[in-house]
């Protein structure tokens, strides 16, 4: 499901226009990374939570040609899914 698809299937469930919709994706997109930005946290009860996690600097490998490579420290993005939005998926 692309972005378009979500924002339809949002206004047919929720009754709303398109327009709204796709104002209120956008809205919870903006908000949830200017928390996460900010070293905060997102959890929807039931459905998941959203967290950034450092990960360290490490070596890896070119993998054409075999030789060491430096990989830098960021933060990553992670999702742990709700117990009730992973008893649905089963």
């Amino acid at each position: 499901m692309n972005k378009a698809q979500l924002i339809d299937a949002i206004a047919k469930d929720a009754n709303l226009t398109k327009a709204d919709a796709k104002r209120a994706l956008d809205a919870f997109v903006k908000t949830t990374a200017h928390t996460l930005k900010s070293g905060g946290r997102v959890a929807l009860v039931g459905f998941g939570s959203f967290s950034v996690s450092a990960r360290n600097a490490r070596t890896g490998r070119n993998p054409q040609t075999g030789a060491p490579i430096k990989i830098a420290a960021k933060k990553v993005v992670k999702f742990k899914a709700g117990t009730e939005l992973t008893g649905k998926v089963k």
